[in-house]
């Protein structure tokens, strides 16, 4: 088995309580599928908006970390699977894809 990380983008956010409700709902289902099958090594953690990009050889530090909206990194998630073709295939069940977001799937390097 190999280590793998999903970065979680949302292009929009819930536009109600309720639907915040039944989006959490979607992804504890989702979730607990993936731990029962021993692909979630740790549940990870969402990611406030806020944030600062160090930048460039002056090393800038400068308000981001998004160019735009739509890039959002809303949090992520450790992942365990044989190989990159299973990872992303247990992405497909993400409810992020509901609202147009996308799940980035990224092999972990070993050092």
């Amino acid at each position: 088995m190999k280590d793998f990380l999903f970065l979680y983008r949302f292009s929009t956010q819930p536009s109600s309580p309720e639907e915040m409700q039944k989006l959490i709902a979607k992804w504890n289902v989702w979730m607990l599928d993936l731990i029962a099958k021993k692909h979630v090594t740790d549940r990870g953690h969402p990611l406030e908006r806020a944030g600062k990009l160090v930048q460039g050889k002056a090393r800038a530090i400068v308000d981001g970390p998004y160019a735009e909206t739509k890039d959002i990194i809303g949090g992520y998630t450790p992942i365990v699977a044989k190989d990159l073709d299973e990872a992303a295939e247990l992405a497909k069940g993400c409810p992020v894809l509901e609202s147009g977001g996308l799940v980035e799937v990224r092999p972990i390097m070993k050092l």
